[in-house]
């Protein structure tokens, strides 16, 4: 008969596979917030550039470059806003992750406690039959005297 640790060991394999799956999502989704991150610092670094920039003289060659401006700040507003919702993904891809991760220890930590009991109770067996093989050899030398 299986003991209680070996029956559960599929369970915690199956845990440390989500687990390890979960973690996997936990980096891919760092990774597309810091790219969403760096787009957005690219594009602010290309609007302080472009402002900073002399423009034309001319009344439409400043609408013109206003126009723009104002385009470049549309464009970083909707990145602000995927940088966000990119941070909300990661919030909840990392809750999925802590979750997986305290299954797969509370099962770990189960199985081990189980085998400790195991080995106790081997242990204790062992000893019992030890006890028990010395109380027949006790009456066998005493009829020896």
């Amino acid at each position: 008969m299986k003991s209680r640790a070996n029956r559960l060991q599929p369970a915690a394999d199956l845990a440390r596979e989500r687990q390890e799956e979960a973690m996997q999502r936990l980096a891919e989704q760092q990774q597309r917030l810091a790219k969403g991150e760096q787009q957005l610092a690219e594009l602010q670094r290309y609007r302080q550039e472009y402002a900073e920039t002399a423009g034309g003289v001319s009344v439409s060659a400043l609408l013109n470059r206003r126009q723009f401006v104002e385009r470049i700040d549309q464009v970083i507003a909707q990145q602000m806003l995927e940088v966000a919702r990119l941070q909300r993904v990661l919030d909840h891809v990392r809750g999925l992750w802590r979750d997986a991760h305290a299954r797969e220890q509370a099962l770990g930590s189960v199985i081990e406690r189980y085998r400790e009991q195991e080995r106790k109770s081997e242990d204790r067996r062992e000893q019992a039959e030890v006890d028990e093989r010395m109380q027949h050899r006790r009456p066998a030398r005493e009829w020896a005297r």
